[in-house]
C-alpha cells in the first residue's frame, strides 16, 4: 500500500488523501495567477509571520467557524506577511475553495496547507493561487528531493518540513530553501516548544543559509521571543483562528497591538 510506513493519525490522513488525489492526475488546470514571493515575504526584516486559516485538527478537534476570507483581510491588516489556509477537508475542515477565497481577499503570498503526496497537487495549487506548498519529510522521507523538484517545475515554491534530527538530515540534503521545524510530533501529536530552536540551532550549524519557519504550538508573544534572531518566520494557527479577534490578535502577538 502507497504510504503504508507513514503511522498514526498522519498515515491514515495521506492515505485517504492520496486515493483522493489520484483519480485527478492528469485533468487540466486553470491558468495560474500572478503571485508574490513567500520567501519574499518571510525574508523581510524581523520576525515574520505566517498566519493560519484554520476550523479544526485533529489534535484540538473544532476551533472555530470562520469565514476564510474575512480572517485573511483581518489577518493582514494586522501585519500578517503570508497567509496558510488549510484545504484538506476531512480532519482540517478545509477546501480548494477557501483557498480561492483567501485569494481573492489579500495580496500577501498563500501557503497551501495540506499534505502532498503526489507532484499533481503542486501544479494544483499555484493554479489556485498559492505561494508555497507543504512537503512533510516524515511522509515523503527519500522522496522529498524529487518532490522539490517537481515544485520547482511547477513554479511553486515549498515549505519542507521535518521534526526531528533524521528528517532534518533529510531535508537538507534534498536542499530545501524554506526549512519548516515542527514543535509538533504528527504520530503522537505532542508539543514540545524546544524542538523548534534545537533543530534550528542545528541547521545553522550544518551550514543552512535558508529561511528557517518555526511551527505549532505559539500562541502567546513570549513563546515567540526565543525565535528571534535565529528564525525568519513563526506560523501560528489555533490560537489566532480561535480568537475571534483576528487583527487585534495578530497584533498582540506580534508586540504591536495596545495590551501587548
Amino acid at each position: 500500500m502507497r504510504w503504508a510506513h507513514v503511522p498514526g493519525v498522519l498515515g491514515e490522513i495521506v492515505r485517504r488523501r492520496w486515493e483522493e488525489v489520484l483519480p485527478l492526475v492528469g485533468s487540466p488546470l486553470p491558468e495560474p495567477p500572478t503571485v508574490p514571493s513567500f520567501g519574499g515575504a518571510l525574508a523581510e526584516p524581523g520576525l515574520s509571520l505566517i498566519a493560519e486559516v484554520k476550523r479544526k485538527s485533529p489534535s484540538q478537534g473544532d476551533i472555530a467557524q470562520l469565514d476564510p476570507a474575512q480572517v485573511a483581510r483581518q489577518y493582514a491588516e494586522g501585519g500578517a506577511r503570508a497567509i496558510s489556509v488549510l484545504t484538506e477537508p476531512h480532519y482540517f475542515a478545509g477546501s480548494d475553495q477557501d483557498l480561492r477565497k483567501v485569494r481573492g481577499a489579500v495580496n500577501l503570498p498563500l501557503l497551501r496547507k495540506d499534505f502532498t503526496v503526489h507532484p499533481y497537487q503542486l501544479a494544483e495549487a499555484r493554479s489556485l493561487g498559492a505561494s508555497a506548498a507543504l512537503l512533510i519529510v516524515a511522509v515523503l522521507r527519500e522522496e522529498t528531493a524529487s518532490f522539490l523538484e517537481a515544485a520547482h517545475q511547477a513554479g511553486i515554491e515549498a515549505l519542507v518540513e521535518v521534526h526531528d534530527e533524521a528528517e532534518l538530515e533529510i531535508a537538507l540534503e534534498a536542499g530545501a530553501t524554506i526549512l519548516g521545524i515542527n514543535n509538533r510530533d504528527l504520530t503522537t501529536l505532542e508539543i514540545n516548544l524546544e524542538t523548534a530552536p534545537r533543530l534550528g540551532r542545528l541547521a545553522r550549524q550544518r551550514g543552512y543559509s535558508g529561511l528557517l519557519v518555526a511551527e505549532s504550538g505559539y500562541g502567546r508573544k513570549e513563546e515567540i521571543v526565543p525565535l528571534e534572531g535565529l528564525f525568519d518566520a513563526v506560523l501560528v494557527g489555533t490560537s489566532l483562528a480561535r480568537s475571534g479577534s483576528w487583527r487585534q490578535a495578530v497584533e498582540v502577538l506580534m508586540g504591536r497591538g495596545i495590551f501587548s
